[in-house]
């Protein structure tokens, strides 16, 4: 259960009902880091108007970017960004037999190097103190050009802080991955 209730659609202003119902259309459902986030008009403003720019942005291949999302909320261990992002990877088509090896990317033959080298970069983004080394993101340059890279890494960061925020507020899985595979944290995702 979250440590802040969800703000609540009655009373609320025209804009925050227009993001519940908007959540609800596109997912079925308002989803509850939005109506935690809704307690401050402002920042939902500013918070659903990045998540709308990153979303419509397609210069980074789908599947890279939720696999570099993912493996980031696997990382922090947010288990809504894991439920949801497991949902949207699946969605477009990222087969379970990745997100099921996500935390063994490593070694496992599921991954190519391109998807390795961007699960690289989301450890590197994710770790505290951040260790994005110059031999690295050089290496990344030889795959995306600077749209792409600037891409690349707001959906990592975008990650960090959504995956950091929902932890700090205690909100979980929804369930939008129900009957199909959910990526695990990573210490429940090594302990398999």
């Amino acid at each position: 259960m979250a440590r802040l209730q969800p703000a609540q659609p009655r009373g609320l202003d025209l804009f925050r009902r227009f993001t519940y119902r908007t959540a609800k259309r596109m997912y079925g459902r308002p989803m509850e880091p939005t109506q935690v986030v809704a307690h401050h008009k402002r920042l939902l403003f500013g918070y659903g108007m990045v998540a709308m720019a990153a979303d419509g942005s397609s210069a980074v291949d789908e599947t890279l970017k939720h696999l570099a999302m993912l493996r980031a909320a696997q990382l922090i261990g947010c288990e809504w960004c894991l439920d949801f992002g497991s949902f949207l990877a699946q969605r477009s088509g990222c087969p379970e037999d990745k997100l099921r090896e996500l935390a063994l990317w490593r070694d496992s033959v599921q991954f190519s190097d391109l998807e390795r080298l961007v699960l690289e970069y989301a450890e590197a983004m994710t770790r505290t103190p951040v260790e994005v080394t110059d031999e690295l993101f050089a290496r990344l340059r030889e795959h995306f050009d600077e749209r792409q890279m600037v891409e690349l890494t707001m959906s990592i960061a975008l990650e960090n802080l959504y995956s950091r925020s929902n932890w700090a507020f205690g909100i979980e899985g929804e369930g939008f991955s129900e009957g199909m595979y959910c990526v695990r944290p990573q210490a429940a995702a090594l302990a398999v």
